[in-house]
């Protein structure tokens, strides 16, 4: 009988995996049981997000790495790392004493360099300077810093909670991935069984989706865009209302070591990425229960 690894502070316990376990595929019927469990899988890809390593890196006490980036390519292909980002958002709303369904949301983009190689890279050359994190209020990723790379767009609920990310060439404006980004959404509401429940009537962004993306929204999917303004006074770095609720989504992903660059050849594996980061941070508030004012520490 093999002998129990030691944990990795990345691993799923008890309590966690009963909450993610149900969003998994079933078995298939017929053909030979599968070698390694869901849960030493998700393990294994919550490490590589965390620590940050190459496939070819992980330890050797998780599955074989080919077996294990198989099934995290087969769940994206399938769609299910989004789709258990939603089914989690939901109840961790639920948990939170809110309605499953947002009301509003919020808009931005974070423009992060790449490796050699990957589809879809381009310069950033945006003149505005956003800072990467509300907390140190440093532009460490984009913000006019002129380098190749990807632009990561992000619409999240007023939790934080990431609604669809849509990961361009970084030289994409943001008003051009902001319609791409709505679209996605408006397609995935129509397509929900709740979909008549849909709830989203307003979004705030910064100033950089401002002009005819307004009116386009309104006509297209009869949600409201707010700008939210710089203060007439503002010097440096400032919180600012609304604001500051995506862009502390953007800390908790910038603290994932695979996402501190977009190491990927396909943005689609970026996607997925983020939303794994998402799905690992929720699924430890929903084992243990935290209330929004105790997520910054989980």
């Amino acid at each position: 009988m093999a002998t129990p690894r030691q944990a990795y502070p990345t691993d799923l316990n008890d309590t966690e995996w009963n909450v993610i376990a149900s969003n998994l595929p079933e078995p298939k019927s017929g053909g030979r049981p599968r070698e390694h469990s869901w849960r030493e899988i998700l393990n294994a890809i919550f490490y590589i997000v965390r620590g940050g390593c190459a496939w070819r890196l992980l330890p050797h006490d998780f599955p074989p790495w080919k077996t294990v980036y198989h099934y995290f390519r087969l769940l994206r292909l399938n769609g299910i790392w989004e789709h258990m980002n939603a089914a989690l958002r939901e109840a961790l709303r639920e948990q939170a004493g809110r309605k499953r369904k947002p009301s509003a949301a919020v808009l931005d983009s974070q423009t992060v360099k790449t490796v050699e190689g990957g589809e879809q890279r381009g310069y950033d050359t945006d003149p505005v300077s956003r800072p990467s994190s509300f907390v140190t209020g440093r532009s460490v990723l984009g913000g006019g810093k002129k380098f190749f790379g990807r632009k990561r767009h992000l619409i999240v609920d007023t939790l934080g909670l990431v609604l669809l990310v849509v990961v361009t060439a970084a030289n994409v404006q943001d008003r051009d991935g902001a319609r791409a980004l709505l679209q996605g959404l408006f397609e995935r509401l129509k397509k929900s069984k709740y979909s008549r429940w849909c709830r989203l009537k307003l979004i705030w962004a910064d100033g950089g989706y401002r002009g005819e993306l307004i009116e386009w929204i309104k006509h297209t999917f009869g949600w409201t865009l707010e700008i939210v303004e710089k203060l007439a006074d503002q010097v440096g770095f400032q919180v600012l209302p609304k604001r500051w609720i995506v862009e502390r989504t953007f800390a908790w992903l910038n603290r994932q070591r695979r996402l501190s660059k977009d190491y990927e050849r396909l943005p689609a594996t970026s996607e997925a990425f983020i939303y794994i980061a998402m799905i690992r941070l929720m699924v430890r508030r929903l084992a243990h229960d935290l209330p929004p004012q105790n997520w910054s520490r989980s």
